[in-house]
C-alpha cells in the first residue's frame, strides 16, 4: 500500500512539474535578420485562460502576460517595459533541492517587480543582488533590453549565474536556449530535455539559413510537430492525415496539451527609441490562435481580444480553447497526451492551423506595413485604429472560419 502511495505521489509531481515547463529562448541582435533581439517564451501551466494587461504602477509603464484568475495583475509571466526591458522565465526542478522553507514560487511577482524599476541587464542584475535571501525563485530569468542587452540569469534562493548571448563564448550562434534543467544545476535532476533538443534543431537550422526572425519563431517553432529523439516532423506527413481522428503522443513537443501561450518580444538595435519594441502575444492553445501585436506607446486600451474584465476571459483566448477542444477530445484517463493532429493539418487542407496560418500571415503583412507607415513615429491614436483594425479582422475570420 505504501508503495502504490508512493507511486501515486511520484506520478503527481511528475504531472505538476510537467504542466509548468515552459520552452525558451533568447537571441542576440548581433545574429537575427535584422539586428534587433529576440526574447522567446513559450508558455506551458495549469492556467489555460491567459490575457494581457497594461500596468502604470511603477516607474515605468509595462504590458504583462497574466493568468486570468489574477484580476488584480500581481504576478506577471512575460512582458515588456517603456524602456524597452523586457522578462520572461523558465522554471527549473533541478536547484534548491535542499531548501525545506515554504517561500517559493516567487517568479511572477519577481517579474513584475523588474518590469516597474528596470531598464536595463545591469538594472536586473542589481536589483536580484539586492533581494532579500531566500529570494524564493528556481528560474532560467531571459531578459533583453533596448541597449543590445540579451542574457539568461540561472537563479535560485540565493544567488544567479548570468549567460550572456553576446559572449561568442557562451552562445557561439548568438542564441541561447533554456527548458527546465539548470546548466548550473544537479545533473539529471531537471525537465524538458527532449524540448530543448527540439528547440536546439529548430534554431540551428534557421540560423544555418539565415531565417532566425520573430515571425519564423511564432509561426515555426511555437507551433512545432518536431520531436529531436525520434528525428521526425509529424508535419511532413499531413498528407497521409485525412480529416478523420488521427492521433500522436504529443507528450514532448514543444506545443502539448499544457501549453497555454507564447510571447515574442521583438526588441530595437541600440540607439533606436525602445517605443518601436513589439510585443507579439500567442493567447491560448498555441495551434488555434493568432499572435498579436502590442506596443506601450499604444496605452492602457490594449487589443480587446486580448484583455479580460474581472471574472470574463480575454475573447482569443476563449476562442482558442473551445478549438482546442477538437485536438484532444479524449477526456478521461491519458487521453490529455494524444493530440488529434488531423484536427489541426490533413490532406484537405481543412485542419485549423492551416486556417489559421493564413489569418496571421495578414497580420504579420500588416503590421508590417503600419510600422513602415508610421516613418519610425509611433503614435497612440495611430496604434489605436490598429488595435480596432486587429479587433475586428481576427473576430471575423474566426467566425467565417470556425464558429
Amino acid at each position: 500500500m505504501a508503495r502504490i502511495l508512493f507511486s501515486i505521489f511520484f506520478i503527481f509531481i511528475i504531472s505538476v512539474n510537467d504542466s509548468f515547463s515552459c520552452t525558451t529562448a533568447i537571441v542576440s541582435g548581433k545574429y537575427t535578420e535584422d539586428g534587433r533581439p529576440i526574447l522567446w517564451k513559450h508558455r506551458d501551466s495549469d492556467f489555460y485562460q491567459n490575457k494581457l494587461m497594461y500596468f502604470t504602477d511603477g516607474k515605468y509603464d509595462y504590458i504583462g502576460l497574466i493568468n486570468t484568475v489574477d484580476i488584480k495583475g500581481e504576478q506577471v509571466w512575460a512582458g515588456t517595459n517603456s524602456e524597452g526591458f523586457s522578462i520572461m522565465n523558465a522554471a527549473l526542478y533541478d536547484v534548491n533541492l535542499d531548501y525545506k522553507g515554504d517561500y517559493k514560487d516567487r517568479e511572477g511577482y519577481i517579474m513584475k517587480m523588474a518590469l516597474q524599476k528596470c531598464a536595463t541587464l545591469e538594472d536586473f542584475e542589481k536589483f536580484l543582488t539586492d533581494l532579500p535571501k531566500p529570494m524564493g525563485v528556481a528560474a532560467s530569468f531571459g531578459v533583453i533590453d533596448a541597449q543590445g542587452g540579451a542574457a539568461y540569469y540561472e537563479t535560485d534562493n540565493n544567488k544567479f549565474v548570468k549567460f550572456d548571448a553576446n559572449d561568442s563564448r557562451v552562445a557561439p550562434n548568438g542564441y541561447l536556449i533554456r527548458t527546465n534543467h539548470a546548466f548550473t544545476g544537479k545533473k539529471d535532476k531537471g525537465y524538458g530535455y527532449i524540448r530543448y533538443e527540439n528547440a536546439h534543431d529548430l534554431f540551428s537550422n534557421a540560423f544555418a539559413t539565415n531565417q532566425l526572425n520573430y515571425q519564423n519563431i511564432i509561426s515555426e517553432f511555437s507551433r512545432s510537430f518536431y520531436h529531436s529523439l525520434l528525428k521526425t516532423d509529424y508535419r511532413d506527413f499531413s498528407d497521409e492525415y485525412t480529416d478523420k481522428q488521427h492521433f500522436i503522443n504529443a507528450g514532448d513537443l514543444i506545443v502539448r496539451n499544457s501549453s497555454v501561450s507564447a510571447v515574442v518580444v521583438h526588441g530595437v538595435k541600440k540607439g533606436e527609441s525602445p517605443e518601436f519594441t513589439t510585443m507579439w502575444t500567442v493567447l491560448g492553445y498555441p495551434f488555434t490562435t493568432v499572435a498579436v501585436p502590442v506596443w506601450i506607446k499604444g496605452g492602457e486600451k490594449l487589443p480587446k481580444i486580448m484583455m479580460a474584465e474581472k471574472n470574463e476571459n480575454a475573447p482569443l483566448c476563449d476562442m482558442a480553447l473551445e478549438l482546442k477542444k477538437q485536438c484532444y477530445p479524449i477526456e478521461r484517463g491519458s487521453g490529455y497526451k494524444y493530440l488529434n493532429i488531423s484536427a489541426l493539418i490533413n490532406d484537405e487542407n481543412s485542419g485549423i492551423l492551416q486556417k489559421i496560418e493564413p489569418i496571421e500571415k495578414i497580420i504579420f503583412e500588416q503590421t508590417e506595413s503600419k510600422i513602415s507607415d508610421w516613418n519610425n513615429k509611433f503614435e497612440k491614436d495611430k496604434i489605436q485604429k490598429f488595435y480596432q483594425w486587429l479587433d475586428e479582422f481576427i473576430v471575423n475570420e474566426y467566425k467565417k472560419n470556425f464558429f
